[in-house]
Order: C-alpha cells, then sequence, then structure tokens
C-alpha cells in the first residue's frame, strides 16, 4: 500500500488507498501530530471525497509516528483569546465536520491508536465506530486541566461508550491512562502490544470486509440512533425504518 500525501501544501494529512479501504493519517510527527486548523479542514476534505467513493468500504483513521495526536496545538491559535474555556470557531467548525463525517458516512470507520492520545485527539477517536489501540499508548481528556470545556462531542460520545460514571472520572481528573485500560473501559474495543496492531487492524479489516456492506451501513445507522434515542423509541425506529440490503439472497443460498 503506498501512501499519497493530500492535495493540501501543508500535507498534514496523507490518504493511503488499498481497494476497499483506506488510511488517512494525521501527519505532524514532529509535533506528535498536534491538529491544527489546517489539518482539521484538510480532514474534513479528505473525509468527504471517501464519504463520495463507493468503493472505500472502510476508512481508518492514525496518526504518523509515536502519536494518534496529542491533541490541538494550542500554539497554532497565535494571540486568540479563549473565552469561557472554548477553542473558537477556527477549530470548532471543521473539527465537527469531521466527527460529524467519521459517524455518519457509510464506510465502516476505525481508529488506530497508535500512541498518545489527549483531547481534541479522543473526540475524533470516539467518532469512529470502532477503536483498536496499542496497549501502549497514552489517552487522556485534559479540558480540565488547562480550563477548557470540550465542543467537539466529548461530553455526549465518552459517556455513550464507558458509562457515565467512568466518563465522569476520566474528565474530572484528566488523568492519562493506557490503551490496555482503554480496553477495560470498553473505550477500545480491542487492544494489542504496539507491534501487532496493524496485523490486529488488518485482521479486523478482513473480517469487516467479508460481511455485507449494506447489512453494516444499516447496523451503523441503528446504532447512531439507540446512542440518541431512548429504548421504546429505538425499538419503534429499528422496526420501521427499512434499508436496501440486495445480497442477502445470495449469502443464504447454501443454507435454503
Amino acid at each position: 500500500m503506498t501512501e499519497q500525501p493530500s492535495e493540501n501544501a501543508d500535507q498534514e494529512v496523507l490518504v493511503a488507498l488499498d481497494g476497499a479501504v483506506a488510511t488517512v493519517t494525521m501527519h505532524r510527527p514532529d509535533a506528535l501530530n498536534a491538529i491544527t486548523p489546517t489539518m482539521l479542514v484538510s480532514l474534513g476534505d479528505e473525509l468527504d471525497a471517501l464519504a463520495s467513493n463507493p468503493d472505500v468500504r472502510i476508512v481508518v483513521l492514525t496518526g504518523s509516528g509515536r502519536a494518534f495526536s496529542a491533541g490541538v496545538d494550542l500554539k497554532a491559535l497565535g494571540d486568540r483569546e479563549l473565552v469561557d474555556g472554548k477553542v473558537g470557531d477556527i477549530l470548532d467548525l471543521p473539527a465537527r465536520r469531521v466527527t460529524g463525517l467519521l459517524s455518519t458516512m457509510g464506510a465502516m470507520t476505525v481508529a488506530k491508536v497508535n500512541g498518545f492520545c489527549f483531547t481534541g485527539a479522543l473526540e475524533l477517536a470516539l467518532a469512529c465506530d470502532l477503536m483498536v489501540t496499542a496497549n501502549e499508548a497514552k489517552f487522556g481528556d485534559t479540558h480540565a486541566k488547562f480550563g477548557l470545556r470540550p465542543t467537539w462531542g466529548m461530553s455526549q460520545r465518552l459517556p455513550h461508550r464507558i458509562g457515565m460514571t467512568a466518563a465522569r472520572e476520566l474528565s474530572y481528573t484528566a488523568r492519562t491512562f493506557s490503551g490496555a485500560e482503554a480496553a477495560t473501559l470498553g473505550l477500545a474495543a480491542r487492544a494489542v502490544d504496539l507491534a501487532d496492531i496493524d496485523a490486529e487492524v488488518d485482521g479486523l479489516i478482513a473480517t469487516l470486509l467479508a460481511n455485507s456492506q449494506e447489512s453494516l451501513a444499516a447496523y451503523k445507522d441503528l446504532y447512531r440512533a439507540a446512542d440518541s434515542m431512548g429504548l421504546a423509541d429505538g425499538l419503534a425506529y429499528e422496526y420501521r425504518t427499512d434499508y436496501v440490503i440486495g445480497d442477502t439472497a445470495e449469502r443464504l443460498a447454501d443454507f435454503r
């Protein structure tokens, strides 16, 4: 698989296509892939293009070098004043576009957390359908440590993923925790040693590709509904919502 830089001159995002799989890499390794406004715009543009490509079934989000991403690069904001703990629209608007695409695009999205994953970066990873992490990776929600508040989805997605009590503990303490603990908490679907993470993600991708793309797309929408609805409304939504799934007869042929 050959990595191809995005068309953006800053090259803060790399995209590699391998058949039905796209790997999107945050690429500022000298800065631990710290997030800048231009990186977020590039991520949004690349994800938008991939969402429009019917041949792409899986999108893997990861980082170059020894980090997924250390979080927002506050130096990139220059002299802008941060009012009431908000990083501002220069980051919020493109970030919410990115998280929206990761959570709603038809392709399955997988966060491959290969190293440091803090705060804003964790919010990006939480927007993915699944997360695979290295045991050695370091996570943290450090908003409270720096007098900030979340605006990219942390307060909603984290408790949905790991439960309210665990989410409060991580956010209130702003403590660092490992990839191994992330899996124990239910934040990550799988945790393996860093040396094995590529093989683990490749195996997961192979399993996903073997299943019905249209069935997985239906599941993605139904689980998104489950995140936003109560049980009664979610059950009604599941029953009344129709999806186009064209490979059922072929997949059941040997069993009928």
